[in-house]
């Protein structure tokens, strides 16, 4: 078992925006549920007991959403980085003080994912591996070649051999040894993916673990977001704390957050309402995102009301 978990919730979440002016990407509703609540339940089923969370752009949102700094009476750890961001790496070493203890899950806080995640503990600690990337042959861009003979990576974006096919998606879970530390620069906004380079060139223990089964979604943009609320095939979701009006019809893979309101004759059809958003009475709204505090009138198709 591994105990601890980096989650990267410091993103600026630009090709979500205006949906991330109001809140940073990792904490947007995903069936009435912050995104990043996901990541801690995945986590927490491979016996994590305590989060480190990165955070940059509205910082301030998430002691509102984790007001006890727990999740489930798991530990939560926010550190911000300012004044910009540090990429992944940078985030890494910049909770050095806290994870220094032993290995540590890292974990982006932008997916939606239901891997069984046993396995990559099981491949990272028979072969001694100071990273293990956890990967999978579909569902995104394929970026990663991957030796299956070795267990190892052998190159990440075509950096080191142009003329490589990748094969494996890059699914931003991993596993870290306190070694890697040592590779990072300190007080230096930079990727993973140069210090993973090296560690190719070097031949350092950087593995990976195919894992295709379960789910892996990434939200990076609205279409996305959307479609994931299709594709989890439980909705609608209606909060017991939204107000809907009798006359008021909702279908698809809508969501109603808490505190929202429905008003009467209004249609919602695969659209998402957050928290205290409103659908004015006899409007007709589908595939549309309504942020807190603002009204979605009229027809509107494909439009983000933020």
């Amino acid at each position: 078992m591994i105990a601890q978990a980096f989650v990267l919730g410091a993103g600026l979440g630009t090709r979500l925006r205006p949906l991330t002016d109001h809140c940073p990407k990792p904490l947007i509703p995903v069936a009435n549920r912050p995104l990043l609540t996901y990541a801690f339940d995945h986590l927490l089923g491979i016996g994590v007991e305590r989060f480190v969370v990165n955070t940059h752009w509205r910082a301030d949102v998430y002691p509102r959403v984790f007001p006890e700094t727990a999740y489930r009476g798991a530990p939560i750890v926010f550190r911000e980085e300012t004044p910009e961001v540090l990429e992944t790496a940078g985030g890494i070493k910049n909770v050095e003080d806290v994870l220094r203890g032993g290995p540590f899950w890292v974990y982006n806080g932008d997916i939606l994912s239901t891997l069984p995640l046993a396995p990559a503990l099981r491949a990272h600690r028979a072969a001694g591996n100071e990273v293990t990337l956890v990967l999978r042959s579909k569902d995104g861009p394929l970026q990663v070649a991957w030796d299956e003979k070795t267990g190892r990576i052998s190159d990440i974006a075509r950096r080191l051999h142009p003329d490589r096919t990748p094969q494996f998606l890059f699914t931003g879970i991993y596993l870290v040894e306190p070694e890697f530390f040592s590779r990072i620069p300190a007080a230096t906004k930079i990727s993973v993916v140069p210090i993973f380079c090296d560690m190719i060139r070097s031949g350092a223990k950087l593995g990976g673990v195919v894992i295709d089964d379960g789910e892996w979604f990434d939200l990076g943009s609205r279409e996305q977001y959307l479609a994931v609320h299709r594709q989890l095939s439980a909705g609608p979701w209606i909060d017991p704390a939204a107000h809907i009006d009798p006359d008021a019809r909702i279908t698809g893979a809508s969501a109603i957050g808490a505190g929202a309101r429905i008003g009467a004759g209004a249609r919602v059809h695969d659209s998402l309402v957050w928290s205290r958003g409103e659908v004015a009475a006899a409007a007709d709204i589908e595939r549309c995102i309504v942020v807190a505090e603002r009204t979605a009138g009229g027809t509107l198709r494909d439009t983000d009301v933020a």
